[in-house]
């Protein structure tokens, strides 16, 4: 009888000990309630989803400012919304006379994307139109920092963008400069104020003493500029028309979509995540309005949704963005049925290999993260896909608010919980 109670309480050990629930509830807690998390907030989410099984939860519910892992749902609104190769323009034409007009692509003319089937065929006629005022909302985000209108992350967003809506400019010598598109060279001042460019005009302020690299400058895309830029790039005169054609549009397609979403993810590019939002939109009706593919999604695909965040942006610039780490894992749970990891994987970051997690989560064997990074001051968020030792691949938000100082000892806290559960399951 002894021997059969011996035999049973040690079954039972073990079966306690297998538990994964249960290890992840007795390790990750003591992880997380050290002197270091006392000051900020913090929320982590970790889910299998071959078994369903949710392994840990902690504040998982709770509104989280989400920075750039915003782009997680902005990929999933593209990949439920836009075609396999990304619409360029929409045209009308009648007899030598063609109407054109934006999508939101960010890709024309852009300097990575070469797909510019667009401008061979407006070159081929002879009176051009652009039927502009398509887009309904403002250049710069809601709850955007307005003093980063100069900065590179914070290019405009329009219904017609051109070269990714930044100009680039360098030194020549230590008293000149340069800048391309050559549309600008006459709007260049040396030196002059802190700022790189007037708030609501093109005219450049280039530091050429103090500069080293390439400067990234948004320009204002107000019509009379991205006009002048068209010309300039097709040597030909366009003209502007404002009212809205009744006639069916036909559509040129440009990039691979997938080519648009890889940048998007493992350089955190703001300008295309924007620009992919709007493009999305433009699938559901004839006005250009990010929000109207929010709505969309979150009243549609998403309805399903435990914790309805609020989302305002394509990019994850603004403040007034709110997710929690349970709607991150819902979403990337959906990506996850709906394409697999070998496909996402060539979007996500990789730890210690590529875009953004280049330098942080690193993998003896190779890399064991895929997830989506998003900084702002004193915000660290980090959500996606985890490779165990044993093969598994686990879905994960691990979300840090409102800490003092840099994000790098965030990252170094947050690297032995996630290797433990890398190494434990």
């Amino acid at each position: 009888m002894k021997y059969l109670i011996a035999c049973c309480s040690l079954l039972f050990l073990l079966s306690c000990g297998s538990n994964p629930q249960k290890q992840f509830s007795k390790h990750l807690p003591v992880q997380l309630e050290n002197d270091f998390f006392d000051n900020q907030f913090t929320g982590v989410f970790i889910f299998d989803p071959e078994t369903g099984d949710t392994l840990f939860r902690h504040n998982a519910d709770k509104y989280f400012t989400p920075a750039s892992n915003t782009k997680i749902f902005t990929l999933y609104t593209a990949m439920e919304l836009l075609p396999e190769l990304l619409p360029q323009l929409q045209f009308q034409n009648t007899g030598d006379t063609l109407y054109i007009r934006g999508t939101g692509d960010p890709t024309l003319l852009h300097p990575v994307f070469k797909e510019q089937k667009s401008l061979d065929l407006i070159k081929g006629f002879d009176t051009i139109y652009w039927v502009a005022n398509r887009m309904d909302d403002t250049p710069l985000g809601p709850g955007w920092s307005w003093a980063d209108y100069d900065a590179y992350y914070s290019a405009e967003r329009s219904e017609l963008p051109l070269y990714g809506n930044v100009a680039l400019a360098g030194r020549v010598t230590k008293d000149s400069a340069w800048i391309t598109p050559s549309v600008f060279s006459t709007e260049i001042t040396e030196e002059g104020p802190d700022y790189y460019r007037d708030q609501n005009a093109n005219h450049f302020y280039i530091h050429t003493r103090k500069m080293e690299d390439t400067l990234e400058i948004p320009f204002h895309t107000d019509t009379t500029t991205v006009k002048a830029l068209l010309e300039q790039a097709l040597n030909k005169s366009i003209s502007i028309k404002d009212t809205l054609l009744p006639g069916k549009w036909q559509t040129i397609y440009g990039a691979p979509a997938d080519s648009v979403y890889k940048r998007m993810m493992k350089r955190s590019d703001n300008f295309i995540a924007e620009q992919l939002l709007i493009q999305a939109s433009g699938m559901l009706g004839d006005t250009l309005d990010p929000s109207k593919a929010i709505n969309y999604i979150l009243k549609g695909p998403l309805k399903e949704l435990k914790t309805m965040p609020r989302w305002v942006d394509g990019s994850g610039l603004s403040r007034y963005n709110l997710f929690t780490p349970t709607a991150m894992v819902h979403v990337l749970h959906e990506l996850y049925k709906c394409y697999g990891t070998e496909r996402l994987f060539t979007f996500f970051p990789e730890g210690g290999v590529s875009g953004t997690l280049k330098n942080y989560f690193p993998g003896e064997g190779g890399p064991y993260v895929h997830a989506k990074t998003g900084t702002l001051a004193n915000n660290y968020c980090l959500s996606g896909y985890l490779v165990t030792n044993s093969g598994k691949t686990l879905i994960f938000s691990f979300m840090n608010n409102h800490y003092m100082g840099s994000s790098i000892p965030v990252k170094q806290q947050m690297t032995p919980i996630l290797e433990w559960v890398r190494d434990h399951y």
